[in-house]
């Protein structure tokens, strides 16, 4: 067959196959166009929540977070709710939430504020972590960095009652170098205001400073030498600072003078220990039968009790 009888059907096959080429080609283009297009997506999007975690950094407790303007994770909508954190004298941590924001892609804050409500939410000292707002935000937010409503909260800063509640509420909430430093001021003006003495106490054994809390409950003890909680503070101070033998001497006299016998349990049990850790079996003697019966209603204690008279016979 002669390949020029029929020139229409060669050619068209020709340009058939053309055009197929060119629509294949067109495919490919397409989806790699929409592979780019979904690629690009998510880098901005990877960006936009990069550009967010370098202006906010959620690694701040509520308890770390006194007078400061806070944001909390974004929601699925990456709103972030933020408000205004502050302490209530009788509600202690509290949020003065202010609404939600959104930050785009070039890093600015856009609010979205409650409509002149006035929300308060009292706040748990829990684990929850939130970021503090760059000062550089607070014109985007419409915020001042201090609330003018927070002077209604601030009436009595310097007072030897207020600083003592602060640092009474902070070791509470195990802030123990927060306390102290309220109490420590209260302490310059009034070192005999009822309770400072054991709270500066407990601060001082949180933080290991146990000489400092045994001299400032001696010092308590001699207006009150029956209070037990002072002289559970003071036991504790002396065992800890390796003072065995005045912490076993005051722990005798705290069983003997003291009329609240909550804590004769708990101090026995530290001597104990102590005793048991430095397999002093002389001491650990002395100690057993008394703490095993001021421990007499604590399965759990008794049951410790028992397993170290069990290897200090060994």
């Amino acid at each position: 067959m002669n390949d020029n009888q029929y020139p229409y059907f060669s050619g068209g096959i020709i340009e058939g196959r053309k055009l197929s080429a060119i629509f294949e080609l067109a495919a490919i283009y397409k989806r790699h166009f929409n592979l780019m297009r979904y690629f690009l997506i998510f880098i901005f999007f990877i960006a936009t929540n990069l550009k967010a975690q370098t202006l906010l950094n959620f690694d701040k407790r509520f308890v770390e977070s006194e007078d400061e303007w806070v944001a909390f994770s974004p929601d699925k909508d990456s709103s972030y709710a933020y408000g205004f954190i502050y302490i209530d004298e009788q509600a202690g941590l509290t949020l003065n939430y202010e609404g939600t924001f959104k930050i785009t892609p070039t890093g600015q804050f856009i609010p979205k504020k409650l409509d002149s409500t006035n929300m308060k939410v009292r706040l748990q000292p829990n684990n929850v972590l939130v970021a503090f707002i760059p000062e550089s935000k607070f014109q985007e937010l419409k915020i001042t960095a201090i609330p003018e409503w927070l002077k209604y909260y601030k009436t009595d800063t310097n007072s030897v009652s207020r600083l003592y509640h602060w640092g009474f509420m902070y070791n509470g909430w195990n802030e123990c170098a927060k306390a102290l430093s309220f109490l420590e001021k209260a302490e310059k003006i009034d070192p005999t205001y009822k309770g400072l003495a054991v709270e500066l106490a407990y601060s001082y054994n949180c933080l290991g400073q146990y000489d400092n809390a045994a001299s400032v409950l001696k010092d308590a003890l001699k207006a009150n030498p029956q209070d037990a909680y002072t002289n559970k503070e003071l036991i504790y101070a002396l065992i800890k600072s390796g003072q065995l033998d005045k912490a076993s001497e005051s722990c005798k006299k705290a069983i003997a003078i003291c009329t609240d016998k909550t804590y004769n349990g708990e101090n026995c049990y530290n001597l104990l220990h102590t005793y048991f850790v430095k397999k002093d079996k002389e001491n650990f003697s002395v100690w057993l039968s008394a703490t095993k019966k001021w421990n007499a209603n604590n399965d759990k204690l008794l049951k410790s009790i028992t397993t170290m008279e069990t290897e200090m016979n060994k």
